[in-house]
């Protein structure tokens, strides 16, 4: 993968996180905490060795939490903060970054820089303004110590934000995804029908009935009326409906659901298959979309095509992956 486009994936996947970690509190502008916060649940090297050095993100955010109030109470200003809530980012806008964090951002992807999650965490680990020294020395951790660990890591981080999956006739992609919560957590979460809309954006709806959760099951869905800023979907009459089938569940490490239209027959079910995995500090979630290509002509027709369809598979399988993270935050 290019320097460019792993500056861009990183900077984007860090952009999500720290943008929710924000808006628990109520706030619209990122910080450099916040960035710290979205660093420890990456799923690139600097995040999985954070979380190696003892960082999980509860302790991080009551380090934050506390850093900040002591700030306070050093200017003699006495105040207590309150209690931070759900994640509301995407479903609010006006979101951004702070000078410095931005700043911070443009630096890690700089000249002879390589724009990854580890260069990112060595651009915060030296930022001058006390703010993160002071987080890591609550977290029982120092910048010096993590800087000595990220020089350990090496190479700059391979990772790449879509992997090439062989699916004979099919087109195919692959992500990887940290979850902050068990392998059993994350498993039951997948398999459950009623949890489908909170992770997929194409299923507003499920009619459930109470029947058994095993492979071969069916359900309907409905699409979304509306975006999750409130803003009203417009969509063709045949794509309102979605059949969604359990292809296959093993707990907890796999399950594989199947998406078609049932009014859009000429449309490919789409194919997500999930496969868990226990990591330090959580879950390692692999997932995989994809569906049959088009044959003959049409598929002729369609290769210009490819670069965009790659481009919209990372989209889709993003959104997914952090919503999945962000169920359990």
């Amino acid at each position: 993968m290019s320097r460019f486009a792993r500056a861009a994936h990183t900077s984007h996947s860090l952009s999500v996180a720290a943008m929710e970690e924000a808006s628990r509190a109520g706030l619209r502008t990122a910080d450099i905490d916040h960035l710290l916060l979205a660093l420890i649940i990456n799923d690139q090297s600097a995040g999985r060795m954070l979380r190696g050095a003892g960082l999980d993100i509860d302790a991080a955010r009551r380090a934050v939490e506390d850093q900040h109030a002591h700030h306070l109470a050093g200017l003699g200003i006495e105040t207590s903060f309150p209690a931070a809530g759900q994640i509301v980012f995407p479903q609010t806008e006006g979101y951004e970054w702070s000078t410095r964090a931005s700043d911070l951002l443009i630096r890690a992807s700089g000249r002879r820089k390589a724009g990854d999650a580890a260069a990112v965490l060595r651009e915060l680990l030296t930022e001058p303004s006390g703010l993160i020294d002071g987080i890591l020395a609550r977290l029982g951790t120092s910048a010096q110590a993590l800087l000595e660990q990220l020089d350990e890591l090496g190479a700059d981080d391979t990772t790449t934000p879509l992997t090439a999956v062989k699916r004979h006739g099919r087109a195919a992609g692959s992500i990887e995804t940290f979850v902050s919560a068990p392998v059993e957590d994350v498993g039951a979460f997948l398999a459950d029908p009623a949890r489908i809309p909170e992770w997929h954006p194409g299923v507003g709806s499920l009619e459930l009935d109470g029947q058994e959760v095993a492979a071969g099951e069916v359900w309907e869905g409905l699409a979304p009326t509306e975006r999750l800023n409130g803003e009203p979907v417009q969509r063709k009459p045949e794509l309102r409906r979605r059949r969604i089938t359990l292809v296959s569940l093993d707990r907890p490490e796999r399950v594989a659901w199947s998406f078609a239209y049932p009014d859009a027959p000429k449309n490919s079910p789409v194919l997500m298959e999930f496969t868990l995995a226990g990591t330090t500090g959580g879950t390692q979630v692999h997932a995989t979309m994809s569906w049959a290509r088009r044959g003959g002509w049409r598929r002729l027709v369609s290769l210009p095509m490819r670069p965009l369809q790659k481009f919209m598979l990372w989209i889709m399988l993003a959104q997914t992956g952090a919503a999945i993270s962000r169920a359990f935050r």
